[in-house]
Formats: C-alpha cells, sequence, structure tokens
C-alpha cells in the first residue's frame, strides 16, 4: 500500500500532540487486528481470568513453583486494578467484586468504568485485540526473566 498523510489542525500544539498520539494509538489498533484477528474482551477481563486460571494451579503445585506461580497470578490483577483507579473507582471493591464474579464462571465480566461497577464486557462490546493482551504479557514477563537474570536468581542456559 502507498503511504498517506493525514492533515491535522489544532487550536494550540497541546491539542495538535493529543490528536497527533490519539491518531497513533487507534492506527496501533488497526494494525493489532491485521496481525492477529482475534477480540477478546476488555475491562480487565482476560487478565482476572488469567489470575484464576493462575491461582487454581497454584494450589496444585509444592513448594516454590506454587508461589512463583501465585505471584505471577496476583501480578495479573494490577491490570484491573489501575484500571478501575484510574476510572475514579474504588479499586479495591471493585477488583474484589471482579475477582468474585470470574470465581462464579463469568468469564466475560470486567470493569465498565462507564457504569462505574463490573459487568459483562462484552455485552458493553468492550473489546480490545488480542494481540494488545498477548503482547502486554510476554514484555512483561520477558521484563521479569531479565531482572530475575541480573539478579543471578535464574540460571542462564
Amino acid at each position: 500500500p502507498a503511504p498517506s498523510a493525514a492533515p491535522l489542525q489544532a487550536s494550540n500544539n497541546l491539542v495538535l500532540d493529543e490528536s497527533e498520539r490519539s491518531l497513533h494509538d487507534a492506527l496501533c489498533v488497526l494494525r493489532c487486528l491485521v496481525k492477529k484477528r482475534f477480540l477478546t474482551p476488555g475491562g480487565g477481563a482476560p487478565e482476572m481470568r488469567l489470575s484464576y486460571e493462575l491461582s487454581k494451579w497454584a494450589d496444585s503445585l509444592l513448594g516454590m513453583h506454587s508461589y512463583c506461580v501465585r505471584a505471577f497470578a496476583e501480578a495479573m490483577e494490577v491490570v484491573p486494578y489501575t484500571l478501575a483507579e484510574n476510572a475514579g473507582l474504588d479499586a479495591i471493591h471493585v477488583v474484589t467484586e471482579l475477582r468474585n464474579k470470574h470465581a462464579e464462571g463469568e468469564k466475560a465480566a470486567g470493569i465498565n468504568v462507564r457504569k462505574g461497577k463490573v459487568t459483562n464486557i462484552l455485552e458493553e462490546n468492550v473489546l480490545v485485540p488480542l494481540l494488545v493482551h498477548t503482547s502486554a504479557v510476554s514484555l512483561a514477563t520477558e521484563c521479569v526473566r531479565l531482572i530475575l537474570k541480573i539478579d543471578d536468581i535464574v540460571i542462564t542456559r
């Protein structure tokens, strides 16, 4: 495809910069959808589901493995917690409610920032490209591995 340009005009540089960032974000979403054509629920639902499933798995493990998997599961809850906090909600209350909904089997339960509560996020049409979630988890995991290697905690092969 041929390159194209989108002229932006604004009343001041601050608005212009924000418009440019918004356009860039929209283009990144399109790029994610082109690379992997799958959508997932938003609102912290996938992260909470991953946290829930990892916590269940940690219960079946012993020793240090259980501890590490549980710590990873707890780290996944940072995403919905931050979402709730940034939306001006009581993050502890909302994340606890979200965790309980996932424990009850509601896999699409997510934080609805417009309503200020946990709802079925698929019914609200809050969708995120799969690549956004997989990239975030992969990059965060790799970052932790690098930190542990620096501290000589992980034995390098």
